[in-house]
C-alpha cells in the first residue's frame, strides 16, 4: 500500500478534477508485477495503468489501490470490470469512495467472488494524497492551505522589510514541490507590490512540472503591467474582491489551493473560517520588530483563540515544518 501511496503522490496536481490514486498489482506469488497512477483527465485510472504494466501476471494476483475501485462508467469504463477481466483474485484498498456515482466497487467485487479488504493505511491516504479531494467532496469547496515562512518569534521579515531568506533552501524546495501539486496559489496585491513574486513551481531536484498552478491575485488595486506574476510562465487570474468566500467561488471546482498572501489576506481567510490547514516553515532565528505573519483574526482574549491541533511536525533541513488542522 505504501508503494501505491507513493504512486499517488507523484501525480498530485496533474489529475484534476479526478483524485490522485495509486495502484500496485501483485502476481499470484505476491511479487510486484505492475504499478500505476491516475492519468490526466480523460486518461486511464490507476488500476488500468497498473494492469497494463502487469499484463498476464495479474491473473490470480492482488490489486492494491489507495481508493476503492470505481463502479461507474464516466469518461472511462469502470475499474471493477477491468479487474475482473484481468482475473485478479483479491483487491485491497485504503479509502472507500465517498462519491455516490462511483461507489459500490467493493460490493461488486465481493459479489463476483473476490477477496476484498478495505481500510488498509486509510489514515495515511486520507491525510496524504487524497486529503484535498476528500475535503472537496465533504464540503463542496476547495481545500485551502495557508503556507508561511517565519522566524521562531513569528516574524515574516526583519524591521527593514528584508525577508530573503528566512527559511533554508531545503524548506524552499519543499514549497516548490507543494506548489507543483496545487491547482492554484493565492496572494494579495500587497504581496505583489512588496515582493514581485513569480508564484511558479520551480523544483530544484530535476522534477518536471506537468503544469503550473493558476496564479490568483486578490484585491481591488491595479498591479503593474510588468509584474512577474503576469508573465507567460503560468496562467493568472485577477479577482477584484476582499471577500474570501467570493475568491473561492471564482475558483470553480478546483480542489487544492495554497494561500501564500501576507498577513492581511491570511487574517481575512482565517476570520472567514476558510483555512483548512496551516503549513508553517519555522526558522531557528529571532527577528523581533513589527512585521508578523498574521494580522488580526478577531481574537480579543485567550478565550476567543482560534484553536488548532498539530497534524504533523517534521525537521526540514535546519527548519521545522509544522502542519496544523482546525481543532
Amino acid at each position: 500500500m505504501r508503494a501505491a501511496i507513493a504512486q499517488a503522490e507523484k501525480v498530485k496536481g496533474n489529475t484534476y478534477p479526478n483524485p490522485p490514486v495509486g495502484a500496485v498489482i501483485l502476481d499470484a506469488d505476491g511479487r510486484i508485477a505492475g504499478v500505476g497512477s491516475t492519468q490526466p483527465v480523460g486518461g486511464a485510472h490507476a488500476e488500468i495503468v497498473a494492469l497494463r504494466r502487469a499484463a498476464g501476471l495479474a491473473a490470480g494476483g492482488t490489486a492494491v489501490v489507495t481508493l476503492e475501485p470505481c463502479n461507474h462508467h464516466g469518461r472511462t469504463p469502470p475499474c471493477v470490470d477491468a479487474l475482473l477481466a484481468a482475473g485478479v483474485s483479491a483487491v485491497v484498498y485504503a479509502v472507500a469512495d465517498p462519491n455516490p456515482e462511483a461507489a459500490g466497487g467493493a460490493a461488486s467485487l465481493l459479489e463476483a467472488g473476490l477477496e476484498v479488504t478495505g481500510g488498509v493505511l486509510a489514515d495515511e491516504v486520507a491525510g496524504g494524497p487524497l486529503r484535498e479531494w476528500l475535503h472537496r467532496l465533504r464540503t463542496g469547496r476547495p481545500h485551502v492551505t495557508w503556507k508561511f515562512g517565519a522566524s521562531i518569534d513569528g516574524r515574516s521579515a526583519a524591521a527593514d522589510g528584508s525577508s530573503k531568506w528566512i527559511t533554508s533552501p531545503t524548506a524552499r524546495a519543499d514549497v516548490h514541490r507543494r506548489r507543483a501539486a496545487a491547482e492554484a496559489i493565492i496572494v494579495g496585491t500587497g504581496t505583489v507590490f512588496a515582493d514581485d513574486p513569480t508564484l511558479t513551481a520551480r523544483p530544484t531536484d530535476g522534477t518536471e512540472v506537468g503544469r503550473q498552478p493558476l496564479r490568483v491575485v486578490v484585491g481591488q488595486r491595479d498591479i503593474a503591467a510588468d509584474s512577474r506574476v503576469l508573465n507567460d510562465d503560468a496562467p493568472t487570474m485577477m479577482i477584484r474582491t476582499h471577500d474570501p468566500a467570493e475568491v473561492l467561488r471564482a475558483l470553480g471546482d478546483r480542489t487544492d489551493i495554497i494561500l501564500e498572501g501576507g498577513p492581511t489576506l491570511a487574517g481575512a481567510f482565517l476570520r472567514a473560517g476558510l483555512v483548512d490547514r496551516i503549513l508553517g516553515y519555522i526558522a531557528p532565528m529571532l527577528l523581533g520588530g513589527p512585521i508578523t505573519v498574521l494580522d488580526s483574526v478577531g481574537v480579543r482574549g485567550i478565550g476567543d483563540a482560534l484553536r488548532w491541533r498539530f497534524d504533523q511536525v517534521d525537521r526540514i533541513g535546519p527548519d521545522l515544518l509544522v502542519s496544523l488542522v482546525p481543532e
